[in-house]
């Protein structure tokens, strides 16, 4: 197939004459690429961002952010060939901005990540490197003469001198260009202006290129969502309109289809399990379904292929389920109407797939309707009924408020890190991607605290 590129041919090394490995994905050229490749590219991509995005919600700091991008970029925007590199690396964003341009939201995470991981590229540039990346945006940029740097050098080196820099260096060099263009630099006080523009340092001008870069991303992911929309989305509708669509969902952590390192979950144990370690989704639909003796397919779905990841069996699951429906629409529909789907999710049935448990990505993107109790409380749920929730399992009141904080900022798994970390008193710095993995983590620390236990009683 063909897939969009860089316009511009970058060598691997940034030091090599100035040329930088850094794409500003301009104008995208035809490039062969495999339809496996297509993917996998983009997954890897996604990963960096998403490291990102979890990197934030968590309030790295600046030099902890760096060693993240950096160890993110390692590990996952390798290639095998070295000269193959820079093909990912374009290939990769072009995936993606056709997977992320298909929604405001998306639109604005994907332009957000973007962003913050082209200025850490850039700032690792040489400067003539960077100098080449300015000169390729085309824009009127003039480097200060030597005249009118001598008339204004008294005014460069008071704004340096009270932001902390030093200009030692009388060959420093500086562009001229209109304030609006640098609005973090002028926000900050951290460049002289004089009659309408602003005298920004070659150590400065990452702000400068950064800003037309989102610029120039945004206006890119306006065009490609007309275009996906107008005839992309219907001409690959057989090929890769799928790959695009389920991209954006894609959980990318470990395999939770069979359950890893606990027990078979019995029945008899599986209420005080729920109340102990079931994340709030499912412990809400869990009390759901023992209330009202029912769930709508999405709540059954999403719970059933839980119960079979944490260790639930095929016989249990029947069991369990016929118990609580049977109170309500009788044993003869149960079996004739429900039990198919179960045995269907467990590989019993059908095709015998081996479904998956749901992750928090395609949890938190699911669309309830009304009677529905599937999706993410944190982002489902109203302000007061969330609330009442946290509070009904235990969250205190400041913790409470860290949590609506973020959920107002729409860092959804992050409120339920942070509910998993209030409640078993532990951290998990890996942050909750998946409702079996907080289940997984959960069951680890009770079993700890129980070996604890009894090592002591045993000490006496």
């Amino acid at each position: 197939m063909e897939i969009l590129g860089s316009q511009r041919k970058p060598s691997l090394s940034a030091d090599a004459g100035g040329v930088s490995s850094l794409s500003l994905y301009r104008s995208p050229p035809e490039i062969e690429v495999r339809l496996e490749d297509f993917e996998l590219f983009a997954i890897d991509r996604l990963r960096v961002l998403q490291g990102i995005s979890d990197g934030l919600s968590r309030g790295r700091k600046a030099d902890e952010m760096e060693k993240l991008v950096n160890d993110l970029l390692r590990t996952h925007m390798r290639h095998p060939v070295a000269a193959e590199v820079a093909n990912k690396d374009i290939i990769s964003h072009f995936v993606l901005r056709l997977v992320y341009c298909r929604e405001e939201e998306m639109r604005k995470w994907f332009l957000s990540m973007e962003t913050i991981l082209f200025r850490h590229r850039f700032k690792k540039e040489s400067f003539e490197a960077q100098r080449a990346i300015l000169a390729e945006l085309d824009r009127p940029y003039k480097a200060v003469s030597g005249a009118e740097n001598e008339s204004v050098k008294e005014k460069l080196s008071q704004v340096a001198r009270s932001t902390g820099q030093h200009l030692a260096n009388a060959d420093v060099l500086f562009y001229k260009v209109p304030f609006e263009e640098v609005p973090e630099l002028v926000s900050g006080r951290r460049v002289y202006i004089h009659k309408g523009h602003a005298y920004v340092a070659m150590n400065q001008v990452a702000s400068l290129v950064v800003t037309q870069f989102r610029t120039l991303l945004s206006k890119a992911l306006i065009l490609t969502n007309r275009k996906w929309t107008s005839t992309l989305r219907e001409q690959e509708k057989h090929r890769l309109t799928p790959i695009v669509e389920a991209i954006s969902t894609s959980y990318l952590g470990p395999d939770y289809s069979k359950p890893k390192d606990v027990a078979e979950l019995s029945l008899k144990d599986i209420d005080r399990v729920a109340n102990n370690s079931f994340p709030l989704c499912m412990r809400h639909l869990f009390g759901k379904l023992r209330e009202d003796h029912h769930l709508k397919y999405g709540g059954r779905m999403q719970l059933g292929l839980f119960l079979k990841g944490v260790g639930l069996n095929l016989d249990d699951a029947l069991a369990f389920w016929r118990a609580e429906f049977s109170k309500k629409v009788g044993l003869e529909r149960f079996d004739k109407e429900y039990a198919y789907s179960i045995r269907h999710n467990y590989g019993k049935e059908g095709k015998r797939a081996d479904y998956t448990p749901y992750s928090c990505q395609k949890i938190i993107s699911s669309t309830p309707g009304v009677g529905d109790h599937h999706g993410c409380p944190y982002r489902h749920f109203s302000e007061e009924n969330l609330r009442a929730a946290l509070n009904k399992i235990g969250v205190s009141s400041r913790a409470m408020e860290d949590v609506l904080d973020r959920v107002r900022n729409k860092h959804y798994q992050l409120a339920c890190t942070l509910v998993f970390e209030a409640i078993h008193g532990s951290s998990c710095d890996s942050g909750i991607n998946h409702p079996n993995q907080y289940f997984s983590e959960s069951h680890k620390i009770l079993l700890s605290k129980v070996f604890l236990v009894t090592c002591w009683l045993l000490s006496f």
